[in-house]
């Protein structure tokens, strides 16, 4: 599978302003970046830094005035599609290192609430079944709703709303995981069959000694996702991340299939 993305972003700034841009395909093995470009048009500082897990990178930005971004893409897809809901939970004294901060609380994942509610509801089930019965839960309980949610919308708020749209479904999946003891995290991506187009989010889940896309909104597949990175909660995954103040103008992304 290959995806042919591209993307556009446009912003207003006031006084200069510095801004940390992840909007890059990440070159993994299970995806091979064919070919890519980035323009930002004029900025003062250029700087790329390793992202969360060391996986895709980090631009650090200062530009005044305007912000203009247009990146575009190819990339092979060659992950392996696995059926997550036959494989063990790892047993927690056997987790690797760098997955025990995603058995914690985040920002937007306070898994610690959520522990009664996993009991009742998935208590008698276990390793990837129960992680299905949870993406089959969200996704049968929740309404996407575009505009449903803000930069203040936790787990806790979209679990009482019952909608939202993928970063909370997201967040939702990741939180219910976390508080059944099995490491979860939060994956931004490019992915076919979103609609509305737009960056897309999605959870990843730790079974059978690796990482598993799982996405509650039912709208794509691991096969069909490109990531850009990783972190505990949209906090770390952020596309553009202001240090200042700015005003959104244009927002446009396109993600399709090419031979």
């Amino acid at each position: 599978m290959k995806l042919e993305i591209s993307a556009t972003l446009a912003y207003r700034l006031g006084d200069p302003v510095d801004l940390m841009l992840q909007i890059e395909a990440a070159a993994l093995p299970e995806q091979v970046v064919a070919h890519a470009t980035l323009d930002v048009g004029t900025c003062t500082n250029f700087a790329r830094i390793a992202a969360q897990d060391g996986i895709g990178e980090r631009i650090w930005l200062s530009c005044e005035r305007q912000l203009n971004v247009h990146y575009s893409a190819t990339v092979a897809i060659r992950r392996t599609a696995v059926d997550y809901r036959g494989l063990p939970q790892v047993p927690m004294h056997r987790l690797p290192a760098e997955t025990i901060q995603y058995l914690n609380e985040s920002r937007y994942c306070p898994s610690n609430k959520f522990l009664s509610f996993v009991a009742d509801e998935f208590g008698d089930i276990q390793g990837g079944a129960k992680i299905g019965a949870m993406r089959d839960w969200i996704e049968t309980h929740f309404t996407y709703v575009s505009g449903s949610s803000d930069v203040d919308t936790n787990a806790l708020d979209s679990f009482v709303e019952r909608r939202g749209v993928c970063r909370d479904y997201a967040h939702v999946m990741v939180t219910l995981a976390r508080a059944s003891a099995i490491p979860a995290r939060v994956v931004s991506g490019y992915a076919l069959g979103v609609e509305p187009q737009d960056f897309h989010a999605v959870a990843e889940i730790f079974l059978g000694g690796e990482w598993h896309l799982v996405d509650a909104t039912g709208m794509t597949r691991e096969a069909d996702i490109a990531k850009i990175g990783v972190g505990r909660d949209a906090a770390d995954i952020s596309f553009l991340t202001a240090y200042g103040e700015i005003e959104m103008l244009e927002q446009q992304v396109t993600v399709r299939s090419v031979i």
